[in-house]
């Protein structure tokens, strides 16, 4: 597997620790079921603890059987708070990090 750098322009790079995975895209919020139910952001209660999606946006060396534009199901909590990062484009993305011990499993689309 290839060594991970995001140019963000300004002449900075990101590049995740070798054991951890780095994560776009985490649902928060309420969600709306294909039957067009509204399920309400409760996190925080005990209805909230609850898993959460995310996109891989890079992954460390040491990391085996995650790539990088795969969704991922990761444990409750099992996240670090968000990190606003500047894209070369311009577009901000909200990036965090979990432990690949903490992904429960890869979704297929």
């Amino acid at each position: 597997m290839e060594d991970f750098d995001y140019a963000l322009g300004d002449g900075l790079t990101v590049c995740p620790l070798p054991q951890a995975v780095l994560v776009t895209n985490m649902e928060h919020g309420e969600r709306k079921t294909a039957a067009g139910i509204i399920i309400p952001d409760d996190n925080g209660k005990e209805r909230g603890v609850r898993p959460r999606i995310g996109t891989v946006w890079a992954v460390g060396k040491d990391v085996c059987d995650i790539t990088v534009g795969e969704k991922i199901l990761v444990a409750h909590g099992r996240w670090t708070r968000g990190v606003e990062v500047r894209e070369i484009d311009g577009t901000t993305t909200v990036v965090r990090m979990v432990d690949p011990k903490d992904i429960l499993l890869v979704i297929n689309d």
